[in-house]
């Protein structure tokens, strides 16, 4: 039984001013969360291609047989193609979508990225047990729902209603490369997060950004928000950060 039907998306400008930007949402997740700011991109005559991870769109078994390698790979061709049409190329990621930015962003050279709500490790004792438990417990519900502030985007946010753990697990293993990796990420970068995130520490994001080795960074919290801030409480003014802060990059 498909669970959402969610679709990529490439998102071509009226006036064309240069530049594309990839944006890779986050794990259970589709396109949609990343769409305000793939929006608001397009807006400032960005191309933005939105597309669908391994895994997602169809069911969390499917999403289950998945692997980290497979969301790098998918990730890594996608910014090829891009970089194979554009002089300029940005990337934007929220959650296990900003850890793929961030392990793109250490082996390519990209012109800037963003990352939203990236979560470096999760809370203990997750990772030190999740190898163990999934062989026992394949799936747990998200019965709340998103972490999402504002009621109604949490209502409507579209995604998978179960989290396999076999994907936690998966995840687990790429915040350890990530974590590794950051010394050699240069880019020009943007870390944003919710500071009411349940979901990712807020203070991953600062160790992001001090774990980067770019000359040019920012971080910003937004106070209203949780996880998914694209859909948030502040996801225009996200939007609109996002907008500036690759139009300031484009050549």
């Amino acid at each position: 039984m498909i669970e959402v039907n969610a679709k990529s998306y490439d998102l071509i400008p009226k006036e064309d001013r240069g530049g594309a930007v990839l944006c890779v949402h986050g794990l259970t997740g589709t396109p949609y969360e990343m769409r305000p700011v793939a929006e608001a991109l397009v807006e400032r005559g960005f191309r933005v291609r939105g597309p669908l991870l391994p895994g997602h769109g169809s069911t969390a078994e499917e999403l289950a047989e998945t692997s980290s390698r497979d969301w790098v790979d998918a990730v890594h061709a996608e910014y090829d193609q891009l970089r194979a049409a554009h002089a300029q190329v940005f990337v934007a990621g929220l959650s296990l979508g900003g850890l793929l930015t961030l392990e793109l962003a250490s082996q390519k050279k990209l012109d800037g990225l963003l990352v939203v709500g990236t979560p470096l490790a999760l809370k203990k004792p997750i990772p030190q047990l999740v190898g163990f438990v999934k062989h026992f417990v394949k799936m747990l519900s998200k019965s709340e729902g998103s972490d999402i502030q504002e009621p109604q985007a949490r209502a409507r946010h579209p995604g998978y209603k179960r989290m396999p753990l076999n994907s936690v697990h998966e995840l687990v293993h790429l915040q350890k490369k990530v974590r590794r990796s950051l010394k050699l990420i240069e880019a020009p970068a943007l870390i944003a997060h919710g500071r009411l995130d349940r979901t990712a520490a807020p203070a991953d994001a600062m160790r992001i950004y001090r774990g980067l080795a770019s000359k040019e960074k920012e971080l910003v919290y937004f106070e209203a928000s949780g996880h998914v801030v694209s859909v948030d409480w502040d996801g225009p003014e996200l939007a609109r950060k996002a907008a500036d802060f690759f139009e300031r990059l484009r050549g």
